[in-house]
């Protein structure tokens, strides 16, 4: 037999075992064809519940007024003017997302340190600007140490699992930030949940966890959704009776909450009393990324040997470390531009409650216009951009069903002018809609 008919008879067989069976790839197929039928229904479900989430894309710099991508100019004198569009919903709180200090350093650390590390903390990620932040943060919220993190979420998911272990509880407001509520999922801590800001239930709790070695309480110093402030003082004086630590995510009130910004332990008069705080970089200090533990040095020291997060996630990018610590050097050096949010604040929550509608929370820049129906928040929120303000609705599952509303935020930039202009149009969108007379 020839040599090639030899190599035929013999390759055959070997590339029907290779060759993919149409079994198989039928049934792979058939697989995929089922997850999209599936994805595709729960996507109908939530277009027509009225929940789509659509984003809209913005074509300049973040900031009080900006240019949003379909909004088209004025032809004026033959020369076309860019409408701009003023923004009510950023965490953008001290107009620090594009101040020219900020941006500078960042520009500049971006020249002498490049644009990332390629690398995690521990291996060769660590340069001089990562200690220094980290020390001003500590410095800033009067704290032993700071470790930072891609994220808060990324703080918040690498906490518990670290501090806390099997003989350790964990006591955690029912209504805390999803990022808390997964950091704590990962711990194998006793979980125990009180009701929202209630006193009498935290009590409960903790008499019930007495057992435990360790025990944590857990909460957001300012809840995102309402605006509303933890009763941090009660809180303090319940963990003290009971033995217990207590810890606050702060990232909606860093940089702006109490008399210098250092948020609503320094509001409420207990940042001695509050043991551990997560915060972000990503709100109001500049708006870029980040977040960040501060605490005892010992639990810092631990975060750094354990915490899963920061040993497996690269260092922040130099440019975002530079502008961050531009940020914490301003409010160090003067409270001014945390005090200017304040009044502004004031005056929108006065204007729209005389106008009729309800506003939630407390004294926090985060001001929720409470609608209720999940469509008429989505329509509200289109026909205000129309009107050139840039507000989005709120809805389940972000919130609880039959609490939809359009969540605003004043900013330290925005003029009395741009925040008369937001209530204005407000109201004649709540006109159309009956939501005001």
């Amino acid at each position: 037999m020839p040599i090639r008919t030899a190599v035929r008879y013999i390759s055959a067989p070997i590339r029907y075992i290779l060759r993919p069976s149409t079994t198989t790839s039928n049934r792979g197929y058939a697989a995929i064809a089922e997850a999209r039928t599936v994805l595709e229904h729960e996507l109908e479900t939530i277009r027509t519940g009225g929940t789509w989430k659509g984003e809209r894309i913005i074509t300049s710099k973040q900031g009080p007024r900006i240019n949003v991508d379909g909004i088209r100019g004025q032809l004026t004198n033959f020369q076309l003017i860019l409408i701009y569009i003023l923004n009510f919903c950023a965490n953008n709180y001290l107009g620090l997302s594009s101040h020219p200090q900020v941006v500078e350093a960042g520009i500049e650390a971006l020249k002498k340190y490049g644009a990332g590390l390629s690398s995690v903390r521990f291996i060769c990620g660590t340069q001089d600007i990562h200690k220094d932040l980290e020390q001003k943060l500590a410095q800033f919220h009067e704290r032993e140490d700071c470790i930072l993190y891609a994220s808060c979420f990324d703080a918040n998911a690498g906490l518990f699992e670290v501090l806390l272990g099997p003989d350790d509880a964990v006591l955690s407001d029912e209504l805390n930030h999803a990022s808390i509520i997964d950091g704590i999922r990962l711990c194998r801590a006793k979980r125990f949940r009180y009701k929202h800001m209630d006193l009498n239930d935290l009590e409960t709790q903790l008499k019930e966890s007495q057992s435990s070695r360790l025990r944590l309480v857990v909460t957001d110093g300012v809840f995102s959704m309402d605006g509303d402030m933890a009763p941090l003082k009660g809180i303090c004086d319940l963990a003290e009776k009971y033995g217990a630590m207590v810890f606050i995510d702060e990232c909606h009130a860093t940089g702006f909450m109490g008399p210098r910004g250092r948020g609503t332990d320094e509001l409420l008069g207990v940042m001695d009393r509050v043991h551990i705080v997560n915060s972000t970089l990503g709100k109001a200090l500049g708006g870029a990324a980040g977040g960040y533990t501060v605490g005892p040095k010992p639990l810092i020291d631990l975060l750094r040997q354990r915490s899963r997060p920061y040993l497996f996630s690269n260092s922040l990018p130099p440019p975002v470390v530079g502008c961050a610590t531009r940020a914490v050097e301003l409010l160090l050096a003067s409270n001014e531009i945390a005090q200017s949010v304040g009044d502004k604040t004031m005056r929108f929550r006065n204007k729209m409650t005389e106008a009729g509608f309800t506003i939630s929370g407390s004294d926090h820049p985060i001001c929720p216009v409470m609608l209720g129906d999940a469509r008429l928040a989505s329509l509200m929120a289109d026909d205000m951009l129309k009107l050139g303000v840039y507000v989005i609705g709120f809805s389940y599952p972000v919130v609880p069903k039959g609490k939809a509303r359009i969540r605003v935020q004043i900013s330290a930039a925005h003029t009395d002018q741009d925040i008369d202009r937001a209530v204005d149009a407000f109201i004649q969108t709540g006109r159309k809609h009956g939501v005001v007379s």
